[in-house]
């Protein structure tokens, strides 16, 4: 039963099954109990119910905004607790992931003309190109025979397009893929690590504010920082510096996962690689199936119940947090027939609300077509440049175990 079911999900195992452990969490039944960073939860891996939770104003993502005596513990106070220095807590918890209602609008309204689809559909030329000058480079990386991808591909593609958009020079770009790596990966209970990371980001963005003060930017930054110095009630220093992150981090690391997640895919599913050789407007609900199946968030982060919320199978109380597991979501039977099978015809015809690679609700991806665009760009581009694409047998692809996203640490190829 789920009452008594505990999962421990703070630290992953070194032999991490995500497929496995979504089966275990679902056979253990509706809103099975969890544990994440020593608090409470309840996992829901139904698609109707993770919806609900992902848009139902009855969840609120800020545990201060729940009514009453607060039981659940605020993401500030779960950081200050584990030990994260006070000066870099606001820096991290004041962006658009950790606000609810009109704070949470006000804050999207600053940067969502820049990702509507008509400028996503715009940047595709700039996208194309910057695939095509790697793939052009991918045989001088090559050694044994093979190149990993992940380096030389998968990773540097969405961290030129998104530093390129956002207005982070070219000759500072280089350290903002380690950081996305090492803050998506750091181990909380490694405290004085996690602070060194956060530090230095921190001193990343407010050197890049800096340029933009000091010069005039026709970019989205230049736009933030002019609505942070001519009106401070749109955009604190705080928030200033937790948009800049959440927006490059979130920017190339999940688009990079997906990339990466996508051509493994295709690359063992030789038969459906072939049907989107033979039809190239397959491509796009082939994109969409890779979101399904293997996209790159595994969970999403808790959402607290205001009140008694009635799920499809379940009843949340009030106060309770629980976490919509956006991977088990996706391979729920009653949202998606044959669940574990790969199957680029899939999403043809269907809306792209189908999966909920990209969320759902208020706090829907606002980067969801700009990561589509780049996803259908770098397939495109890798399927033509190299028609004898191969996984390297003698260098296996090498998974990560991370609780939060599904990813890959090395993805050796044979071109």
């Amino acid at each position: 039963m789920s009452t008594q079911t505990l999962f421990e999900l703070t630290a992953p195992p070194p032999d991490l099954d995500h497929v496995a452990l979504l089966e275990r969490i679902r056979a253990a039944g509706a809103a099975a109990r969890a544990t994440v960073g020593g608090m409470e939860v309840r996992l829901v891996v139904d698609d109707a119910d993770a919806r609900t939770v992902l848009s139902d104003r009855r969840f609120v993502v800020d545990s201060a905004n729940l009514p009453g005596e607060r039981t659940a513990p605020t993401r500030a106070e779960l950081l200050a607790g584990m030990g994260m220095r006070p000066e870099l807590i606001a820096h991290v918890t004041e962006g658009l992931l950790d606000k609810d209602g009109i704070d949470h609008l006000r804050l999207r309204k600053l940067v969502t003309r820049t990702f509507t689809v008509r400028r996503v559909q715009a940047l595709r030329p700039r996208i194309r190109a910057i695939a095509e000058g790697l793939l052009a480079d991918l045989p001088g990386h090559a050694r044994e025979g093979s190149v990993d991808l992940i380096d030389h591909f998968t990773y540097p593609l969405p961290i030129a397009v998104i530093c390129e958009l956002l207005g982070v020079p070219e000759e500072d770009r280089a350290p903002w893929r380690e950081w996305g790596h090492r803050i998506t990966t750091f181990d909380l209970t490694r405290i004085d690590e996690v602070n060194g990371i956060i530090g230095e980001i921190v001193q990343g963005c407010r050197d890049v504010i800096a340029l933009h003060r000091a010069q005039e930017h026709d970019d989205l930054l230049g736009d933030l920082v002019r609505a942070r110095d001519e009106d401070g009630d749109r955009l604190s220093e705080e928030e200033l510096v937790t948009m800049i992150i959440t927006l490059v981090i979130a920017g190339h690391e999940t688009t990079a996962n997906l990339i990466a997640n996508g051509t493994h895919a295709l690359l063992t599913h030789p038969e459906q690689l072939a049907m989107l050789r033979r039809d190239p407007e397959l491509m796009q609900p082939a994109v969409h199936e890779m979101l399904r199946w293997c996209g790159p968030v595994f969970q999403t982060r808790p959402r607290f119940a205001l009140e008694d919320v009635e799920l499809n199978t379940t009843t949340i109380p009030a106060g309770t947090p629980v976490i919509a597991m956006a991977a088990g979501a996706n391979r729920d039977p009653a949202a998606h027939p044959d669940p574990e099978r790969f199957d680029i015809t899939r999403h043809r015809g269907r809306p792209g609300e189908a999966h909920l690679a990209f969320g759902h609700g208020l706090h829907y991806c606002l980067g969801a077509a700009l990561a589509r665009a780049e996803g259908h760009e770098a397939f495109t581009a890798l399927l033509a440049a190299f028609p004898g694409l191969a996984l390297d047998p003698e260098h296996p692809a090498v998974r990560q175990p991370n609780l939060a996203f599904v990813r890959f640490e090395q993805l050796r190829v044979r071109l």
